[in-house]
């Protein structure tokens, strides 16, 4: 349980074991030699005479002589790392921050050109002064970063509800973005707690899965064998067990610990077991000496239970256990015991082998002709739902890769039970040799692979960086103080908030309260619909604010005056702007938000072909405000009753645009798009705020408006309507039966 202080050499040990997960993402504890090693320059997790800064004594004692402290040591290169990386912009600041710039250049200049146009057609200069300055505003979407800020927060309050820290406001928007989630193995996709979930109980019965209560009573003819087996596993065992309000409390290695479990969860009784069988003494595994053994009083006689080496156990057994009959053990039942041996190991499970004796001599005496109890396979276990989840990334069209500390095979394993690969080979690479790769070799391999095998602190942040590097939006988990770097440098960093150490916690983007990783696919979908709804805002803004400006473009470039005052379009702006683009910014998921791919990194916030829809939507616009315009124009020439119809119909046709801007798939027509009821009040709202400008006298005298006369209405209607009726028809989602053959998939129901 005690901290290690300092980087050290070890000069002499004990059964020294370390517990280095925290630094390396081991899943098992280390044992400390005081040998010298024979590689020059050996990965951080094969340094076995060296103890590092911050990891745990996990059993055992030693003497080693300072190396590095503070920042010299393993952890403080990891803080160093952390403090000169820097998360980067993410996906939607750069886009937004673009499009302003674009967007105040592209409105200056049509302004410029209006007024310039102005003057040339005989307009006075204070009027064209304040016109084009009243379009300028009306121009720009100033609305959008309310928008986007709100939209961002919204999306951080419901992820809180769900037990989801954002600890940055845009990681909930690039958590959309995502393309690529690397996944540390050891304490995010896995427990960090070694669990038993395989016994071979003698030479002929094999039990898979937790051992309970249930299995010891389906099963009498392994029951005694087996309860001697939970027997030797907790008498030949240092953890500590303790009553703790009711909860039993293990203190010990975790291997040691899941034998302790084994046997609670099978109803044994520890405490008692050890009262009965008192300690006399112990002998600790060794270099030389693969297995531990430990006496016991028994009455009369002693009782020897050894744990180990399958191989080196069983090489000390004469007879097996069957009934509690001693039996000969034969070569046919050697090489079964071999055989289960072998098969438990490929499942890259930590395999021990348990035998026992009863005996009036020593240990050193008594080590022989030992009876063979069984065999025993541990596993750090996966998480719940963490293969469903992998499913769940890889149905969104997101590349899982698996960062781990542990040996290859036991990465492989634990990736294929995952199916990492979605369903083509599994491509694991050991890393023990990653310094030698040039940047540019590495970011041309590392969107093949799939597990990353014997990874140092410094190697997750090269592929973090070599991902980057090809193009990937990146997100990192992790829990533990090597995640640290890695997880400040990917564009979206997750920690586990339970089990995960301060220092993931400090420098991650998101922290998942309770370590379900399943709230993941929720904030996935929460942050595609954000950058959804952001786009639909937007499109929203652009497609009625290019409107306004055709409007005054044409008519002052046709002579037909400024339908439009200063004081109007500031009016527009004011009741379309605002609470219809907000209501756009909370649309729920759309049905097929998962079903998906990722969108590409580069890929411009309004894209070139949705510019050119949007130009045709203010069209559509601008031509039925117009033609209500030079209906009243020509009926009753120019004046305030022609600009009052331009400005109403204008104004309505805009308020209601923002029904069609729900989806640029799905048709507002359609049952496919989910209620909104935010939408449905912001435009009843706004067409309310819009018809007390025709009804109360002092409003209409402020706008300059007249009382519409019943033809006036008329034209306002088809005006506002006709093209709200165009832009839903030329959809491309309008049509049933063309969204099937688009989006054929057979279930759309949106998360909740």
């Amino acid at each position: 349980g005690a901290y290690i202080a300092a980087d050290a050499r070890m000069l002499e040990q004990h059964n020294l074991s370390i517990d280095e997960s925290a630094l390396t993402g081991e899943s098992l504890p280390v044992f400390k030699s005081a040998d010298r090693l024979t590689e020059p320059i050996a990965p951080l997790a094969d340094r076995t005479n060296m103890v590092f800064k911050g990891t745990i004594v996990t059993g055992g004692s030693g003497v080693a002589v300072v190396t590095a402290t503070g920042q010299d040591t393993e952890i403080g290169a990891i803080q160093s790392l952390m403090d000169i990386t820097r998360p980067p912009e993410t996906p939607i600041q750069r886009q937004l921050n673009e499009m302003g710039t674009q967007l105040a250049l592209l409105s200056g200049a049509i302004c410029g050109g209006v007024f310039v146009l102005g003057m040339l057609r005989g307009y006075g200069f204070l009027q064209m002064l304040k016109g084009s300055i009243s379009l300028a505003v009306a121009a720009v979407p100033e609305g959008l970063p309310t928008v986007a800020t709100t939209t961002l927060a919204l999306g951080v309050s419901d992820m809180r509800k769900r037990h989801v820290l954002i600890r940055r406001l845009a990681a909930v928007e690039t958590l959309g973005a995502v393309q690529t989630i690397c996944l540390d193995k050891t304490g995010t996709v896995t427990k960090n707690q070694m669990s038993v979930v395989d016994l071979n109980i003698g030479p002929w019965s094999t039990v898979n899965g937790s051992v309970g209560r249930d299995h010891m009573q389906d099963d009498p003819s392994g029951d005694k064998t087996l309860q001697r087996l939970m027997q030797v596993a907790v008498l030949c065992n240092e953890t500590q067990v303790a009553d703790e309000k009711g909860a039993w409390a293990l203190r010990g290695s975790p291997t040691e610990n899941a034998l302790v479990q084994m046997a609670l969860d099978a109803d044994i009784d520890v405490l008692a077991c050890r009262q009965k069988y008192k300690l006399l003494k112990v002998q600790y595994r060794a270099e030389s000496r693969l297995f531990m053994a430990t006496l016991h009083s028994a009455g009369k006689r002693r009782l020897l239970a050894v744990k180990g080496s399958p191989t080196e156990v069983l090489g000390m057994c004469r007879w097996y256990s069957k009934d509690e009959r001693k039996l000969m053990l034969q070569d046919e039942q050697r090489r079964t015991i071999n055989l289960e041996n072998e098969r438990m190991a490929g499942r890259a499970l930590r395999v021990l082998g348990f035998a026992y004796r009863y005996t009036e001599g020593d240990i050193a005496d008594s080590s022989r002709d030992l009876i063979w109890v069984g065999l025993v396979g541990m596993e750090d276990p996966i998480r719940e739902g963490v293969e469903s989840l992998i499913a769940d990334f890889h149905g969104a069209g997101i590349d899982t890769v698996m960062i781990t500390g542990d040996q290859s095979a036991t990465a492989y394993s634990v990736g294929s039970s995952l199916n990492l690969g979605n369903g083509k080979t599994l491509e694991v690479l050991d890393t023990t040799h990653l310094e030698r790769l040039e940047p540019t070799v590495l970011a041309t391999l590392a969107p093949r692979v799939n597990v990353f095998a014997r990874v140092s602190p410094t190697q997750k942040l090269r592929i973090v960086q070599a991902l980057q590097s090809a193009g990937k939006v990146v997100a990192m988990t992790g829990d533990g103080i090597n995640d640290g770097p890695a997880l400040k440098t990917a564009d979206i960093g997750v920690a586990m908030g339970h089990t995960g150490t301060d220092v993931a916690r400090t420098v991650a983007d998101v922290v998942l309260e309770d370590d379900d990783l399943q709230t993941m696919m929720i904030a996935v979908n929460r942050g595609r619909t954000i950058y959804d709804n952001i786009r639909k805002s937007i499109h929203y803004l652009l497609s009625t604010n290019l409107s306004e400006i055709e409007v005054m473009v044409i008519s002052i470039a046709g002579g037909m005056g400024q339908p439009l005052s200063p004081i109007q379009l500031l009016w527009i702006n004011l009741i379309s702007d605002i609470f219809p683009a907000l209501a756009l910014a909370v649309e729920p998921p759309e049905p097929d938000v998962l079903k998906r791919p990722p969108r590409p990194s580069g890929e411009a916030i309004i894209s070139a072909k949705e510019l050119k829809r949007v130009a045709f939507e203010a069209t559509t616009i601008t031509a039925g405000t117009m033609g209500a315009y030079a209906y009243t124009f020509l009926r009753n020439g120019p004046g305030a009753r022609a600009s009052g119809v331009a400005f109403s119909t204008l104004s309505v046709a805009q308020i209601i645009h923002a029904l069609s801007s729900r989806s640029k798939r799905y048709g507002m027509l359609g049952k496919q798009l989910p209620s909104n009821p935010y939408l449905k009040m912001a435009v009843g709202g706004s067409l309310v705020a819009q018809a007390s400008c025709l009804v109360f006298p002092g409003l209409r005298r402020f706008l300059g408006l007249t009382p519409p006369m019943p033809s006036d209405l008329l034209a306002m209607g088809v005006g506002a309507l006709a093209p709200l009726l165009i832009n839903e028809v030329t959809k491309g989602g309008f049509d049933s039966q063309s969204m099937k053959k688009r989006y054929p998939q057979k279930s759309m129901t949106p998360l909740s």
